[in-house]
């Protein structure tokens, strides 16, 4: 008889075959929910509502590192994203350079988002700016409301403060209450021009960076209910046995070049120069050849006060999968 496991992410590219069950979990009755990623994050950490959930991989460190997670995770990263982008001022702003953001009042959605935690490391390695010395806001981009999921005391120094409940931090940006956002979702106000990202150059700045640290940095894991995992030792390594394959098909429909499945035209042209910059497998999973992105993070994340004691990249993870076997 079959596990039955229910599986809650979004429908990337490298989780398709999942989906359409071309890919299936060895010895499991898959349900798969494709659910936004806020969503997936809200329900799985509030309730534990799912088997198998993508997870926002500073929230699951948070309650990592407190031994209060009902996942443990395997290294699978469905999301990653160099992170430059993220950050927006008015487009009329005198900030033009990330060390501009010196004692200015910076919003987030959430302090202790991973994107967020990304780019305040960059800016603290890269260009020397320090946490404290900005002052944070919290709040919803869009909607008013928004609290932070996992509570956290912010460290010594470090002043984060909740926007008005029935303010937005988009409307605050535009109204000049803060100077800046960083948020991994555009907000509306970039869309319609209002606002503009802080680095103009990112395709050359994401480079240099990945060129100089080696780093593609990591915004989600996915978790397995540790119940689960504890009840059935196999299961860690078929789950992550099968995300893996799923991603390298994936991996391999973008060097297609009979015709394109992608609707971009010079997706031909992209795909070399990214196997060029960062090697044929780009997308990695596993522990050991993303040592140095989950070290970075956990550093920061630790720093920042979002985990109470330096987490190592191998506690996060089932030990099974941390080494697969080979013929």
């Amino acid at each position: 008889m079959k596990l039955p496991l229910t599986v809650a992410c979004w429908d990337y590219d490298r989780t398709r075959l999942l989906f359409d069950g071309q890919v299936a979990i060895e010895g499991c009755e898959t349900n798969m929910l494709c659910l936004p990623v806020e969503e997936t994050f809200f329900r799985a950490l509030r309730s534990t509502e799912f088997d198998v959930a993508e997870l926002s991989l500073s929230s699951y460190t948070m309650m990592r590192s407190r031994g209060s997670c009902p996942y443990i995770a395997i290294p699978v990263f469905l999301s990653r994203m160099f992170r430059h982008s993220a950050i927006y001022v008015r487009a009329d702003s005198p900030l033009r350079t990330p060390e501009d953001l010196r004692g200015r009042t910076v919003g987030v959605p959430e302090y202790q988002l991973t994107a967020p935690v990304w780019v305040r490391g960059i800016l603290q390695d890269e260009y020397g700016v320090q946490p404290h010395e900005l002052r944070w806001r919290t709040g919803g981009v869009e909607t008013p409301g928004r609290h932070e999921k996992v509570s956290f005391a912010a460290p010594p120094g470090v002043q984060v403060e909740s926007i008005p409940a029935t303010d937005t931090l988009d409307q605050q940006l535009l109204d000049g209450r803060i100077d800046a956002l960083i948020a991994p979702r555009a907000p509306a106000s970039f869309v319609q021009g209002k606002s503009v990202r802080l680095f103009n150059n990112l395709r050359e700045t994401e480079r240099a960076y990945y060129a100089k640290t080696g780093i593609f940095p990591i915004m989600h894991v996915v978790g397995i209910r540790a119940a689960l995992v504890e009840q059935q030792p196999w299961l860690a390594a078929s789950v992550y046995k099968a995300f893996n394959q799923a991603k390298d098909h994936a991996l391999r429909e973008l060097s297609e070049v009979g015709a394109l499945k992608t609707s971009l035209p010079w997706l031909t042209s992209e795909y070399d120069d990214t196997v060029a910059a960062m090697g044929r497998d780009f997308w990695q999973y596993g522990v050991q050849s993303n040592k140095a992105a989950l070290d970075a993070f956990l550093r920061y994340h630790h720093q920042q006060g979002l985990s109470s004691r330096l987490m190592q990249a191998g506690e996060l993870f089932a030990p099974s999968t941390e080494e697969q076997f080979v013929i």
